[in-house]
């Protein structure tokens, strides 16, 4: 009788290990499948009875669609019916993360990193938690670790360089957005910020060939991004290569025309600049003429010791000027509210080289203002 009971009691534990197992099956298949709202509705209120990978699968549906405290709530659940499981920790760490309860999210990313150390997703949940705090060496070392584990995860590469960035260490910011290039998928978003930010690093070290060919390849992969384009301007203006910023030109001057350009770029666009005194001086030229009007068409604003716009020398169309047979544009500077002229003119099909030049001697005060008055509206 011993026997025949045991016997039964045996199969009713298999039986019931077996409803588990399949149970947890089911909703690994329904999870990989996206059916995240058939899971919720048809598991949400019975997840109690269900083990702990099973409430995994669930958590992760509201995880989905973004319902964090079901997915805390459910992720503890999970661990207290199993605390062997790193996955849980982990999704637990992100939510928290979500939710900028950070020191926690840290307790679940150590917890997880615990129990698999191999893994590039909790060093880089852990990362994440870390650089939301401001502590930015402790989510390098956390952002690093993850690109050494097996298959590294795209993010980590991504944020090293930006550390970097931040702890103006620019040189190895550099290194580390060439080794994000060469490591991510060239369909991100990523790898386009990384070529942004090689062209940007690379032409800030006047290493202009270098700079050219990372936004060349950013705008073949991209090529409505209008910012590389005068970046790549900026570029050819270094290195005095004005005919190749010819075309580029054009395409800017398309795109306002089609109202494709938004921001910094909606106006006027940067297309050189150079040091002055240790000031950086920066040349920009605006979209729009003002027919019958006196407008600046190219503008050089120089800065302060605060960084600040200080006072600008710029091209000026003088109606007065054309009817008197001169040239379109004649040399003016805006300082201290004041407005001053040069006798200078300057050809609409100008040589850069020359009004670069006259813009220095303004600077140098080598030559003199022919005429001031309080600054009027332009």
């Amino acid at each position: 009788m011993k026997k025949i009971l045991l016997s039964i009691i045996i199969c009713f534990l298999s039986l019931s290990n077996y409803a588990q197992e399949q149970i947890t099956t089911e909703l690994e298949k329904a999870y990989g499948e996206e059916k995240y709202d058939l899971i919720i509705s048809e598991h949400s209120e019975k997840v109690s009875e269900y083990p702990a990978k099973a409430i995994y699968y669930v958590g992760m549906a509201y995880y989905m669609k973004a319902d964090d405290n079901n997915v805390l709530k459910l992720m503890d659940l999970s661990i207290k019916k199993d605390k062997t499981d790193p996955d849980t920790y982990f999704i637990k760490g992100m939510t928290l993360n979500y939710m900028g309860q950070f020191d926690k999210a840290i307790e679940s990313f150590n917890k997880a990193i615990e129990l698999d150390s191999t893994n590039t997703n909790y060093f880089s949940g852990l990362g994440d938690s870390y650089i939301s705090q401001e502590k930015y060496e402790k989510a390098l070392s956390a952002y690093i670790t993850a690109t050494e584990k097996n298959e590294p995860i795209d993010r980590p590469f991504t944020m090293i360089p930006q550390i970097y960035a931040e702890l103006n260490q620019p040189e190895k910011a550099l290194e580390a957005f060439y080794t994000s290039k060469a490591t991510i998928s060239k369909e991100s978003d990523s790898y386009i910020n990384a070529l942004f930010n090689i062209g940007l690093y690379e032409f800030l070290n006047k290493n202009y060939n270098k700079s050219e060919i990372a936004y060349k390849e950013l705008i073949e992969l991209a090529p409505n991004d209008y910012h590389s384009y005068a970046k790549l301007i900026q570029v050819y203006y270094g290195k005095k290569d004005y005919e190749k910023a010819k075309p580029l030109k054009d395409k800017l001057y398309q795109a306002y025309e089609q109202g494709k350009l938004t921001d910094n770029l909606k106006s006027m666009f940067c297309f050189d600049q150079f040091e002055w005194n240790g000031k950086l001086i920066l040349g920009y030229e605006r979209f729009a003429v003002k027919e019958g009007e006196l407008y600046y068409k190219h503008i050089f604003y120089i800065p302060n010791e605060k960084g600040e716009t200080e006072f600008t020398i710029q091209t000026e169309n003088s109606p007065i000027s054309i009817e008197l047979g001169y040239e379109k544009y004649i040399l003016g500077m805006d300082k201290n509210g004041t407005h001053s002229t040069f006798n200078y003119g300057i050809k609409e099909d100008f040589e850069y080289d020359y009004l670069k030049k006259m813009v220095l001697k303004i600077l140098n005060e080598e030559i003199k203002a022919t005429a001031s008055s309080r600054k009027g509206k332009k």
